[in-house]
């Protein structure tokens, strides 16, 4: 089942539920796969890459505006964001672990030959591509800098 009919399908249900915070969140997705299809200039679906990489950036904004807004001190700004980020990462695959991360680390440094942090690119864009929707970058970057600084 594609990603535009399970949030049609979710929506339906928050409208009965008359959750509105779920409602919210998933139109802001049925919104951001409208917009992602009319750039590509055709009607087509989008891949199920590019659907979890929407996904992802979703709900990174909402969690980097629940940040802001709780250095502000403005939680009753900030709860409502982490809500529609939980709503919105139903749709993403299970999350990875640091360590399940750091084992695939591993294996792309071991595979690209990777000696030092000259080579962070390379084995970033090959760690984001095997983790797409599974990791988050800023994690990915993190476990990635470790492991290349001790080599």
């Amino acid at each position: 089942m594609s990603l535009s009919t399970q949030v049609m399908t979710a929506m339906k249900e928050a409208m009965k539920a008359k959750d509105q915070n779920a409602l919210t969140s998933l139109r802001a997705i049925k919104s951001a796969i409208l917009l992602a299809q009319t750039e590509s200039g055709a009607k087509e679906d989008l891949s199920e890459q590019q659907e979890l990489a929407l996904l992802q950036k979703l709900v990174k904004q909402r969690k980097d505006s629940a940040t802001i807004f709780t250095e502000q001190g403005r939680a009753d700004l900030a709860e409502p964001e982490l809500a529609q980020a939980e709503v919105i990462t139903q749709f993403l695959p299970e999350q990875l672990g640091e360590d399940e991360i750091a084992v695939v680390v591993d294996e792309v440094i071991t595979a690209t030959g990777a000696s030092g942090m000259k080579d962070m690119g390379k084995v970033m864009g090959q760690v984001s591509a095997k983790l797409t929707g599974k990791a988050d970058g800023k994690t990915i970057s993190t476990i990635v800098k470790a492991k290349l600084s001790i080599i």
